[in-house]
């Protein structure tokens, strides 16, 4: 997730410009960046865990998606 995309879903949840600048020239604030980071991770492990259930109940690829979707990093 790029640093624009998460102060476009920052906006979107209703955070306002002055919230988003700390007023140097490192105008992003980068615990704002932690924070999405943490919510991508827990949604990611959620998913797997669905996959997991799936490849417990229906051998198939679905334990490759729960794989696949832990080992996703970051861009």
């Amino acid at each position: 997730m790029t640093k624009e995309e998460i102060i476009e879903m920052a906006r979107k949840a209703g955070f306002v410009d002055y919230e988003l600048d700390d007023g140097t020239t490192n105008a992003f604030d980068k615990r704002y960046e932690r924070f999405a980071k943490l919510v991508a991770e827990k949604e990611r492990e959620e998913c797997a865990q669905i996959a997991d259930e799936w490849s417990v109940a229906y051998p198939h690829p679905s334990k490759v998606i729960a794989e696949t979707i832990r080992a996703r990093i970051e861009k």
